[in-house]
């Protein structure tokens, strides 16, 4: 797969992953109304729900650490992004921009 298409690729899963978690959020917050203690409760109402809540948030402290080793330019744009949508759209939106500037120097240097 070229990195163009692999940038694509990232592309389209960022999109996915802010329109597919929302979906479900939506939901919620028409049943439950803008109860926020009332969402957290929820992300952890059962060993389930509880697990995937703290993989989640495990899972984008590495990605925000990562983004602060590497110096990343726009690392508050990947943290409002995994705070407001998601890690589902913030890692693929950051893998997409590294992907989309390795194609373009790649095609620079050819």
């Amino acid at each position: 797969m070229s990195k163009s298409s692999l940038a694509r690729t990232f592309l389209v899963l960022a999109i996915a992953g802010a329109v597919i978690p929302y979906v479900f959020f939506l939901d919620w917050f028409a049943a439950e109304g803008l109860s926020l203690p009332g969402f957290v409760g929820g992300a952890f109402v059962n060993g389930a729900a509880g697990g995937f809540t703290a993989d989640v948030l495990v899972s984008s402290l590495v990605f925000w650490i990562y983004l602060l080793s590497r110096k990343t330019p726009g690392f508050w744009l990947y943290v409002a992004v995994n705070l407001l949508i998601g890690l589902s759209c913030a890692l693929p939106l950051y893998l997409y921009r590294i992907t989309r500037e390795a194609a373009l120097k790649e095609a620079r240097a050819a």
